[in-house]
């Protein structure tokens, strides 16, 4: 009979401290990623759209996108504590297979017609969203230190590729939609269905062992490890060593409190900026003469730029510190902020460097924060604290929406592009004094 078990124990170090089964857990939130990434941007796409067509007006059309925001922070609870109970598979698992749910209720609403169950059903969905962005805490809970942020960013790139086929996939599953009798508008909402189902196939059956449990258990192995090694100094008059870090903790890292409230102002912090700048952007294109295809340019470079560089992200974050990178995204949202804000309103291209800017600084920030977290949170405690940074960094999503509506009326959106930027450089004394208390 031949055996199954793996030749080398998923628990067993390499020579560089990396953990075999690390590999095979990015393999595996790489795949699920993609999937979600599709069924994440399929139905963002024409959500706005559906409630628009649904209630014949536009008064309610940014409804979706509240409650949406709305579901993903509850879901973003949700997915930590079962996580910090059951592991990640659980809990990205349950999260994409909601969405599931949440799409196929939006599918079901088109069909009766009924605007209240449709923005249930939104709400329903964003779980999708959340479960989308705490995948990338997954892939760095077996990384060494020195690798993690590269780890989060591999799993973040991975759902460009699906985001890229999503919207591409729009008017397709909209005729397919239509032969089933179902409105064409509703028909992006089959393939996020089907996306996000998958990617809750693939994790729960493929990611094992489980990176969060796994972690735990080396991190046990090591406190038991130092406390054998303590006791024969001990034995033997020895001075004991300082204290080594259990793997997968950071001995750089900064002091746990303040690792948490940095990690955490800096993602929330780049969130709130770049949406409402994003989010306006579209609207002051469209006011100054703009057609859709010069607007989807921008907005496709500006997303690209949140998501592509994100290798080399992880790369600068592990070389020159998660600190330098945090104070480099408030910078780069700075000089967005000020290209935005300068450009003038019939230079499309201005428009899509300053964009290009924002994402960029978004993806500095997100990476670098990610990893500060990651350093700060002790294991027992980990996925818990991430969830509860996730809803914070959703609320900063939707009040930045909000605010950028109401300072465009009040003032103007070159206002509104400068006050982000500015804002953004609130990150540096944060990072100052942090740097200073180690």
């Amino acid at each position: 009979m031949t055996s199954t078990a793996p030749a080398t124990p998923p628990g067993i170090r390499d020579a560089d401290g990396t953990v075999p089964a690390q590999r095979r857990v990015l393999r595996v939130l790489v795949a699920a990623q993609v999937l979600s990434g599709a069924g994440l941007a399929a139905g963002v796409t024409v959500g706005g759209l559906l409630a628009q067509d649904m209630l014949g007006s536009t008064g309610l059309a940014g409804l979706p996108s509240a409650l949406f925001t709305a579901g993903s922070a509850l879901a973003a609870v949700t997915v930590g504590r079962i996580s910090q109970r059951g592991g990640r598979r659980p809990g990205l698992a349950a999260g994409y297979l909601t969405g599931a749910v949440g799409s196929a209720a939006v599918i079901v609403a088109a069909v009766l017609d009924s605007p209240v169950l449709l923005f249930l059903a939104l709400f329903v969905y964003g779980a999708g969203s959340a479960t989308n962005l705490q995948a990338r805490y997954a892939g760095a809970d077996l990384a060494t230190p020195d690798r993690r942020a590269r780890a989060v960013s591999t799993v973040l790139v991975a759902t460009t590729l699906g985001g890229v086929a999503g919207p591409n996939l729009a008017a397709p599953t909209g005729t397919f939609a239509e032969g089933l009798g179902i409105p064409n508008l509703a028909g992006p909402f089959l393939l996020s269905g089907a996306a996000y189902a998958l990617a809750a196939l693939v994790l729960a059956v493929w990611l094992r062992p489980d990176p969060l449990l796994l972690a735990r258990d080396l991190a046990a192995d090591a406190v038991s490890q130092e406390k054998t090694t303590a006791l024969s100094q001990q034995k033997t008059d020895a001075v004991p060593d300082e204290k080594t870090p259990a793997p997968g903790e950071s001995a750089a890292a900064a002091p746990r409190g303040a690792g948490v409230v940095l990690g955490a102002l800096v993602m929330i912090l780049t969130q709130l900026v770049m949406v409402a700048v994003m989010t306006m952007t579209p609207i002051h294109m469209h006011d100054h003469g703009h057609g859709t295809a010069a607007t989807g340019l921008v907005i496709a470079l500006h997303i690209a730029a949140m998501y592509l560089p994100s290798p080399l992200t992880g790369w600068l974050v592990d070389r020159y510190g998660r600190l330098a990178m945090a104070a480099a995204s408030g910078v780069t949202l700075l000089a967005a902020g000020v290209v935005a804000a300068l450009a003038p309103a019939d230079s499309i291209g201005l428009l899509a460097v300053a964009l290009a800017l924002l994402g960029l600084g978004w993806n500095f920030g997100l990476v670098a924060g990610t990893a500060i977290i990651t350093d700060a949170v002790p294991l027992a405690t980990r996925a818990r604290t991430q969830g509860l940074v996730d809803v914070s960094i959703a609320i900063a999503g939707a009040t930045g929406g909000m605010a950028s509506g109401i300072v465009v009326a009040a003032a103007s959106y070159p206002v509104l592009a400068l006050t982000g930027g500015v804002l953004a450089l609130a990150v540096l004394p944060a990072v100052a004094v942090t740097a200073y208390r180690r």
